[in-house]
């Protein structure tokens, strides 16, 4: 076979490991995407594709080369594909919040540390690991999200911050208050203040943690048939990511 003939087939193989690295961390990045997550499409294809082709880069880049007479000196293919699994790490830590107590960003931070190892796969030339390492992923995180919001719904993750702004009539105000004490044990903070203007009404705000598949509606029908309310906002807030 002509050198120039194994240079095709070469070229060949690595664009169907560049290839593969883009098509699987496409279906990765489509998942994270469809549930409106930061890094999702393209941030997952650019990671798995760069992960790939530091892999070719250091499994071919670096040629053999004699060091005296017939002896060649030794090589090591690994030396930076694994620097790609220290790298990925700050890439994955950007993408990691902490608000408070609570921290955001993991699942994703995870989702990109194996969208790079799908790439590295590819790069290696184990298209059948990484196409069996995508495959799994995904069913991971659409299987998890389901049995999450099904079986464990009252988890931390399925809790929600609500805050509610009641207007309503101050003879009818402390009746309400104690039924907001008496209905969400969960209460985070409450207040209440008369409005200055003279007119008769009293503003009522709380913030309390809520498990619930429809927070908002809920709490709407809660006080529907509550005398009095004569105005109410409802906010969700997602506390975990």
């Amino acid at each position: 076979m002509e050198l120039t003939e194994i240079g095709n087939i070469l070229n060949l193989d690595i664009i169907i490991r560049v290839a593969s690295a883009l098509v699987l961390g496409a279906l990765i990045g489509l998942e994270r995407e469809l549930t409106n997550k930061y890094a999702g499409l393209r941030t997952n294809i650019l990671v798995c594709v760069g992960a790939c082709i530091f892999t070719i880069i250091s499994i071919y880049g670096f040629p053999i080369v004699p060091t005296s007479g017939v002896e060649f000196g030794t090589r090591d293919t690994a030396r930076v594909a694994a620097q790609v699994v220290t790298g990925i790490g700050f890439v994955g830590g950007g993408a990691v919040l902490r608000h408070g107590a609570t921290i955001l960003g993991l699942t994703t931070a995870a989702t990109l540390w194996i969208a790079a190892s799908v790439g590295m796969a590819c790069g290696a030339g184990m298209l059948g690991l990484a196409s069996i390492s995508t495959v799994l992923t995904i069913i991971i995180l659409v299987s998890a999200r389901f049995f999450e919001r099904s079986v464990l719904s009252t988890s931390i993750k399925n809790t929600k911050c609500i805050k509610v702004n009641i207007t309503c009539k101050n003879e009818n105000s402390s009746k309400i208050y104690d039924s907001i004490i008496d209905k969400y044990p969960n209460l985070r903070e409450i207040s209440r203040k008369m409005n200055k203007n003279g007119e008769n009404m009293t503003k009522i705000s709380v913030v309390f943690d809520l498990s619930s598949k429809n927070p908002i509606k809920s709490i709407y029908k809660n006080f529907q048939d509550t005398e009095g309310i004569e105005s109410i906002s409802v906010q969700e807030f997602n506390e975990i990511v």
